[in-house]
């Protein structure tokens, strides 16, 4: 009798030891503006399609207010279910509004975590948001995995990434240098996967051809045939010079309004100074009327990629003139300090916010018409990569300084 308990006990062990092995790993993928769920698209399907994995997709910020770009109609057309909705982003355009945002990131994303109850959260950047949705996972004991880690940017972005790297457990990043970067941070190798980067991913897999119908159907502003040579411009906010982003946003609609070519432009992102730039942007429409400008709120991952390449330029200081661009060889005329410290391919030509030197730029880069692609942000596969790390890593919850000195 004894001997038959046993069994029947030892039994129900296995069968609770198979049933805990077996369970899917929940990842709680976190998307805060349609920049990040167009650049994590074949991310999220490569996840997905785990079936040891359970994907979780939180939205908030921007990702989920209409002007900028209400990313869950998207998500749903891929094939996509949103598991919590984070509602924080404070208008108004300053850093008090991003600060105050963050601190609604924090208390949202607490409860979404305590309902949720994932194994592990993926945040990606150096969007000001991402910060405290990873110290809050930390606090809560789930491991954080970081996408693009070891990048050098311009203005507080670099603080916040280098922030989100010393609190994440694991590091997806694009190159050898942001790998190189990430351990001198003091993370440890075992820990920081040389990924590649996935917009690259994206692009090279991507073929979409926009049509002039689909472009003008949206935004405001003249008839654009993008079957001719046009630009696009795409300058967002420099959140430590934001009391400067009107006079900056000036200079570059001078210099566009001069230049006179067609001209598809993109309005900015919600950190601080946007309301100086959209004011600057509207004033312009209402002064001078310009009949060689669109102005659009955003557009679908397919349909951007698909007009980058027909593009004869791009204008700003998006980190797409970085990456993206360089990819397809694009000319890209890149102003003032948003991305400094990024490599840069031959496509990009570095100027100050200054009418004329932007101008100069913009006609040196016509001239050259397209660049060879640069490839060195791609790494095939990225996206399988980093699922197969999310499913196969041990998860682990301390971390440790990789010192690197010894004695």
């Amino acid at each position: 009798m004894k001997r038959l308990k046993k069994k029947i006990l030892l039994k129900k062990h296995k069968a609770k030891k198979v049933a805990k092995d077996t369970r899917k790993r929940k990842v709680c993928f976190v998307i805060t503006s349609h920049i990040h769920y167009a650049r994590s698209k074949l991310v999220l399907s490569a996840i997905k399609s785990r079936p040891e994995l359970e994907l979780q997709i939180v939205i908030g910020g921007s990702a989920i207010v209409e002007p900028f770009g209400n990313v869950e109609p998207l998500l749903n057309a891929d094939g996509h279910s949103v598991a919590a909705r984070m509602l924080m982003t404070l208008g108004g355009g300053t850093n008090i509004a991003m600060a105050k945002t963050a601190g609604l990131a924090a208390i949202e994303f607490t409860t979404i975590l305590e309902n949720l109850k994932p194994d592990l959260v993926v945040v990606r950047g150096d969007r000001y948001e991402m910060l405290p949705i990873a110290m809050v996972a930390v606090y809560m004991n789930i491991p954080v995995a970081h996408i693009e880690g070891g990048d050098l940017t311009g203005a507080i972005d670099d603080s916040v990434r280098h922030a989100i790297t010393k609190l994440a457990h694991f590091h997806l990043v694009s190159t050898a240098e942001t790998r190189r970067r990430v351990i001198q941070l003091g993370e440890h190798p075992d820990y920081v996967f040389e990924v590649g980067a996935p917009e690259i991913e994206f692009v090279e897999q991507n073929s979409f051809d926009v049509s002039s119908d689909f472009i003008n159907y949206l935004g405001v502003g003249d008839i654009v045939n993008i079957k001719k040579p046009f630009l696009m411009v795409m300058q967002h906010p420099v959140t430590t010079e934001y009391e400067s982003a009107r006079t900056q946003i000036d200079k570059t609609l001078e210099a566009i309004g001069q230049v006179g070519l067609p001209t598809i432009w993109f309005w900015p992102n919600v950190d601080a100074g946007t309301d100086d730039i959209s004011k600057g942007i509207r004033a312009f429409r209402e002064k001078h009327n310009p009949t060689h400008i669109r102005f659009l709120k955003y557009l679908p991952a397919e349909q951007f990629v698909g007009l980058l390449k027909k593009a004869a330029c791009l204008i700003g200081n998006s980190s797409a003139g970085i990456k993206e661009a360089s990819f397809l060889g694009l000319p890209v005329v890149n102003i003032g300090t948003r991305q400094t410290g990024r490599y840069r391919a031959r496509n990009v030509c570095d100027v100050d916010h200054d009418s004329q030197a932007i101008i100069q730029a913009i006609q040196k880069q016509l001239a050259k018409r397209r660049y060879e692609p640069d490839h060195y942000f791609y790494k095939p596969n990225t996206s399988g990569l980093i699922a197969e790390i999310l499913a196969t890593s041990p998860l682990y919850h301390q971390k440790k300084f990789y010192d690197q000195i010894t004695s």
